[in-house]
């Protein structure tokens, strides 16, 4: 199934996140092959949920919003196909940092 982005929409406090490719090069020029490249731990916030809810029912806030850059859990996540790419849906404590 051919998934668009626009029409994933995260429940709760997870985040849809697009993995950034990392360079395929060693520093001294060495071209990886693909089996070569670890999985990146960076990518672009692209859809976000509405925060989760405690059992007293209070709504907690995100902290992160849509086209932030950020480190998340190496193997953290559920991969989805979103159109020919693997993005990943990770749960807001999955995400480690934001990128400035």
């Amino acid at each position: 199934m051919n998934i668009k982005a626009s029409s994933i929409k995260p429940l709760l406090d997870n985040v849809l996140v697009k993995p950034l490719e990392e360079e395929a090069k060693t520093p001294s020029g060495i071209v990886l092959p693909e089996t070569a490249k670890e999985k990146p731990q960076i990518g672009q916030i692209m859809a976000v949920g509405s925060g989760a809810v405690t059992d007293d029912g209070k709504k907690l806030p995100m902290n992160v919003k849509v086209g932030q850059k950020v480190v998340y859990k190496k193997w953290g996540g559920s991969e989805i196909r979103v159109g020919q790419e693997e993005w990943l849906l990770v749960e807001q404590k999955d995400i480690l940092a934001v990128i400035d």
